[in-house]
């Protein structure tokens, strides 16, 4: 399935800038071109920005990579519960709270973009795993109903919305 063929009513609408700017892309092809095309983006990032913050109280862009290794842990998590048909609604999380409470900034970026290359990898073959009826199912996370293929298609989405943000703020 491509991300443009993704019916609105499997995700909440604050998710929609995310899916949105995917177009064509299949879910496990670009689950794997993102993270390298991310990679390869970061490195090239000059060495004294990654601790910069645009403004008072932004994160760095260090915080920002352990923010998406964070938020693809959950997803990632929500995914598997929901494909297991677990009912259970799952809660949301405090982005801002789980940022203030790493050494993202201690990390060297090699071991943050490391880190990052291995979970996106576990859930390609997390993904890989799933049937297409496992794919369809849904569930509630965050108070929103949620299919487990839009929830990878967000993953890749808010993984190249933050890029953007670097582009745009930081660089």
């Amino acid at each position: 399935m491509k991300a443009s063929q993704l019916p609105v009513k499997e995700y909440a609408e604050y998710f929609f800038p995310y899916i949105s700017v995917l177009g064509d892309a299949t879910l496990i092809e670009e689950l794997e071109i993102s993270l390298h095309e991310f990679i390869r983006f970061v490195q090239n990032i000059p060495m004294d920005k990654f601790d910069f913050r645009y403004a008072e109280g932004k994160w760095t862009i260090k915080e920002i990579i352990q923010h998406v290794i964070d938020t693809e842990r959950i997803f990632a998590y929500r995914a598997l519960r929901i494909s297991r048909n677990d009912q259970t609604p799952l809660p949301g999380f405090d982005e801002n709270n789980y940022v203030n409470n790493t050494q993202a900034n201690t990390r060297s970026i090699q071991h943050l973009l490391t880190e990052l290359s291995a979970v996106r990898h576990s859930n390609i073959y997390l993904f890989k795993s799933f049937s297409n009826e496992q794919l369809e199912r849904t569930g509630i996370a965050s108070n929103a109903g949620i299919s487990v293929r839009a929830i990878g298609f967000i993953m890749i989405g808010h993984q190249k919305h933050h890029q953007r943000v670097f582009e745009e703020r930081y660089l």
